[in-house]
């Protein structure tokens, strides 16, 4: 099976925003995909993780909306 890594800079394109240090701080908390090691100080993100937890962030959001009471506009 092949799974593609790709740098932080790439995770913007994904719709993450966050700054290294937030990131991590997400990791730690289990909050966010780990990252792999792939040399000296540097790190990847498996896309197929970064996919799947902004997927789970849509999800969240959806499962949300239809359990709001609806308001008036």
């Amino acid at each position: 099976m092949s799974q593609n890594l790709i740098p932080y800079t790439a995770l913007k394109g994904k719709g993450v925003p966050y700054s290294k240090p937030h990131l991590w701080r997400l990791e730690r908390a289990g909050k966010f995909p780990k990252r792999v090691p792939i040399g000296a100080s540097r790190y990847g993100y498996v896309e197929s993780e970064i996919d799947a937890h902004v997927d789970t962030l849509v999800a969240a959001r959806d499962a949300a909306h239809d359990h709001a009471p609806n308001k008036p506009l």
